[in-house]
């Protein structure tokens, strides 16, 4: 489950920082799994190009195999949180690895189209309800994300011809929600538990 994926990576990246190790180094120190241990470097050395963040923005990471049997995807995210508590995505890279890849472009947009979505629940949806009843009935009480806040994307795929294609349909919308959580941390040092990470919830976390 996508929530667990989160959870697991904010518990790796608290532990990364209270021990003073690169959260990558740390996650690759943990791993016996060779493939996985490509994803994660594949991850850092496209990183590594980026520029480095700038002040109040914050870089998160986060690893995972969906269903524990399929696609290992590592994600990084560089977002900022604004003085009205709004979190505002710059940049995105995904590396996976799917086994033998038949259709490059498929593939990639399949985990770009599942950052997509696991941003959106990060950032916006949830279904809010009364005493009464559900209140959450439409697109203007059901808020999703915008285009406006789509960051750049860039997909790397490690291709494995020997080995077995694999599921890659919901591989990335866990890395992904844990990515966001721990870019979060990084630009203002809150860890945000709790879904969606919206300017109210961000303000109750600094402020409560």
């Amino acid at each position: 489950r996508p929530e667990v994926i989160h959870c697991t990576e904010r518990l790796m990246e608290e532990a990364a920082l209270q021990i003073g190790i690169d959260p990558i180094a740390f996650r690759l120190s943990h791993l016996d799994d060779p493939r996985a241990q490509d994803v994660l470097r594949k991850l850092q050395d496209q990183i590594s190009r980026w520029p480095a963040p700038t002040e109040g923005v914050g870089r998160g990471i986060a690893y995972g195999q969906y269903k524990n049997a399929m696609t290992r995807v590592a994600i990084a995210v560089d977002l900022a949180v604004t003085e009205t508590a709004k979190i505002q995505l710059a940049r995105a890279m995904i590396a996976a690895d799917a086994g033998r890849i038949i259709d490059a472009e498929g593939l990639s947009a399949q985990l770009e189209g599942g950052f997509v979505q696991a941003a959106s629940w990060a950032l916006h949806e949830e279904v809010k309800w009364d005493r009464d009843a559900i209140q959450t009935r439409d697109w203007d009480s059901y808020p999703v994300l915008r285009f406006d806040n789509i960051p750049q994307i860039e997909v790397s795929l490690l291709d494995r011809p020997d080995e077995k294609a694999v599921g890659a349909g919901e591989a990335s919308p866990g890395p992904t929600l844990g990515a966001i959580g721990n870019a979060v941390f990084d630009a203002v040092g809150l860890r945000m538990s709790r879904l969606p990470f919206t300017p109210s919830s961000i303000k109750d976390a600094a402020y409560g």
